[in-house]
């Protein structure tokens, strides 16, 4: 495709905020230049194409009228000689700006994600593979049978093997299918892994084991056309706003209830939010400046052909953006919704829209504060309202959601929900699975872990932030404690990175305080908020293994870094076939000081799974996430404020009162 000039002129006119994402017409450029400057543009690929962001500074430049030049960020991929580059492009000036070889032929190695393209090369490959086809007859399957078996590519992992140096890998598992729509992970091929060089085109290692484990054939399969039976009871649930939702959009600029932000979107993270601040009294006052979820890894337990290897981190080695869910396919909102479709790029560098990938509406959550005074006859309480805005993202067997929740009284709150397929084991018949749970006959789960970690630019309040550290501790029995009731809050600051790697301890109650101590809260504090963390596990694989080495940010709850625009993601930019030692444990390593600086907030969390025959054959939702609550941040209850008559009952059932006097609602009775 030919760009001119006056294409790329205007694709870099159009969007109206340094923060948007890359419009089409801006994709189309971007991978227009880099294509036309490549040696050889027809095997050119484009794994990884998104806005080059701003910084803090140039934004606040911006703000004071400042034009600031429209960058893309692209990796481009040469599918002939595995080359890969890094490129930054002036869409103003229709220029490279920047251009920088990845040194994937160097350790520790690292290679860009795995895109749709390498999936179907890879489906190619394995099925042309006489090796593969012969380990497919062993095992009783037919020519016919063959080409419907479904192929899984998989993210290799890394044991520096000789052919996993360097190279553009993916490991293949096999699973039986009778037609397409077939629950292919309920006859998972054991025994059987295929090792694929993306860029040679062919499968360099095969195992084939012995002795073979028959294919579990018992059909488990989960369309709702396949349910006999489907509940009768159920009658409607109507979600109504019929005045509409109480947010704006212009764009992607967000205002509801006080807050107000900017959607973000990239084919690594998915979600972004922007510049997140609240409305207090006369001032806008920041809290984030960017937060998304950089990276999650899925270490596996089972130490056999079919699974040792399997621990994809999902964001860097596939991309959670780029396989997020058109959600216009299903019941993944409620309400009166407003849906972002995103531009992006397939692999060939051509813009598509992702239509409706973010979703965003309101929910009712309970009640948000009460009180019932029986002396004095005040009755009072208010309903909670929250703003969702999630997307959901399909990594192979695996389905997640992000979902990003707003309060009134000014929490912030990410919720992660894991749902899906779980990875299968073919188990002899007869004997146990060892390595997780059964979960039919013939069938085992895997026991397996679930990493996320969520990367948190603070900026409350504007200015340097700090971190401190706080836990709860009796106080010894004596004259300032003669009954043993009284304990002490401990504090600390975390003034080097070194000091922030911690681990969350949930017998002492530790949290951590994000504040400006440039400022003066109402009283005579600092202004911030609480990391309110959940109970979660760590990394379990043991010291020396290349998989805590790959994805050490899951070795702490928490991590604080100065400020570097190079460290974007917990287990840096190339994770996929990469020897591991990069990320968090390489940043934090620098030991630089945090006190009272630009800081980014880094928290890993998750949950460990032993699979039951309850998770097939699909998982209901499982939950993982974190809160940020203020803490000297506002002079009062924020929420104190949310009005009465806006929850008011409308609808009355034959159990119900009589309607209250005029002036009193289900909320309020004076």
């Amino acid at each position: 495709m030919e760009i001119s000039m006056q294409d790329i002129t205007a694709a870099a006119a159009i969007a109206v905020h340094p923060l948007d994402p890359l419009t089409s017409e801006e994709i189309a450029a971007a991978c227009g230049l880099v294509r036309a400057a490549a040696a050889a543009p027809d095997h050119c690929r484009f794994p990884i194409v998104r806005l080059e962001e701003p910084t803090k500074a140039e934004l606040t430049a911006h703000a004071g009228g400042q034009v600031l030049p429209r960058k893309a960020f692209v990796v481009s991929l040469d599918i002939a000689s595995g080359e890969s580059v890094e490129l930054v492009v002036d869409l103003g000036r229709a220029e490279i700006v920047d251009r920088e070889v990845v040194p994937n032929r160097e350790a520790p190695y690292g290679q860009p994600p795995v895109t749709l393209e390498d999936f179907f090369r890879c489906d190619a490959t394995v099925k042309a593979d006489p090796g593969w086809r012969n380990a497919m007859r062993r095992r009783g399957l037919t020519d016919k049978d063959i080409e419907l078996v479904q192929i899984d590519p998989f993210s290799s992992g890394f044991f520096d093997l000789p052919f996993e140096r360097g190279a553009r890998i993916v490991r293949a598992v096999s699973y039986f299918r009778e037609h397409l729509q077939d629950n292919g992970y309920a006859h998972p091929i054991e025994g059987v892994v295929a090792v694929v060089d993306l860029i040679a085109g062919k499968v360099i290692d095969l195992t084939d084991e012995d002795p073979v484990i028959p294919i579990p054939r018992k059909k488990r399969n989960y369309g709702a056309h396949e349910v006999a039976s489907p509940r009768t009871d159920i009658k409607p649930l109507n979600i109504e706003q019929p005045e509409g939702p109480s947010f704006t959009v212009n764009g992607w600029n967000v205002e509801w209830q006080k807050w107000s932000f900017r959607v973000g979107f990239t084919p690594r993270e998915g979600l972004v939010l922007h510049q997140l601040g609240y409305q207090d009294g006369g001032r806008k006052r920041s809290i984030i400046h960017r937060a998304s979820v950089t990276e999650m890894v899925v270490p596996y337990a089972d130490p056999t052909a079919n699974h040792f290897w399997k621990s994809a981190f999902d964001a860097g080695e596939y991309g959670l953006g780029a396989l997020a869910n058109a959600l216009e396919l299903g019941c993944d909102c409620l309400g009166n919704i407003h849906y972002f479709d995103v531009p992006a790029a397939n692999s060939k560098g051509e813009p598509f829209v992702m239509k409706n990938a973010i979703c965003m509406h309101e929910e009712d959550y309970g009640i948000l504060w009460k009180h019932y005074e029986v002396r004095n006859g005040l009755f009072e309480v208010r309903r909670s309202r929250r703003l969702v805005v999630s997307f959901f993202a399909t990594v192979g067997n695996y389905d997640y959601g992000f979902y990003w929740y707003l309060y009134q009284d000014g929490t912030i709150q990410l919720e992660c929900k894991l749902t899906g397929i779980i990875q299968t084991a073919a188990v002899a018949p007869g004997a146990t699975y060892p390595w997780g749970g059964m979960v039919d006959d013939n069938l085992g789960g895997p026991t397996h872990q679930h990493f996320f970690n969520a990367r948190l630019h603070m900026d409350i309040d504007g200015g340097g932030n700090t971190v401190t550290e706080h836990e709860f501790v009796p106080r010894p029995w004596g004259r300032d404690n003669p009954y043993g009731n009284v304990f002490d809050t401990t504090s600390r600051v975390l003034s080097r990175e070194r000091d922030a790697a911690r681990v969350a301890n949930g017998e002492t109650g530790r949290y951590w305080k994000i504040a400006n101590p440039n400022l003066t809260n109402s009283v005579g504090g600092a202004p911030g908020y609480k990391l309110v963390v959940n109970p979660s596990p760590l990394m379990l694989a043991q010291e020396g293994s290349f998989v805590r080495s790959r994805g050490g940010f899951a070795t702490k709850h928490v991590w604080v870094t100065a400020f570097d625009p190079a460290e974007k993601y917990a287990s840096g930019d190339y994770p996929n076939v990469h020897a591991g030692g990069d990320g968090l444990p390489r940043y934090a390593a620098q030991n630089r000081p945090i006190e009272n600086t630009d800081i980014v907030v880094w928290h890993s969390f998750g949950h460990t799974h032993v699979c039951k025959p309850e998770d097939f054959p699909v998982m209901p939702v499982e939950y993982a996430g974190f809160m940020l609550k203020p803490v000297g941040f506002f002079s009062a209850n924020a929420g104190f404020d949310v009005p009465v008559d806006r929850n008011a009952r409308s609808v009355r059932s034959a159990h119900t009162p009589p309607a209250a006097p005029a002036g009193d609602t289900c909320c309020h009775k004076g």
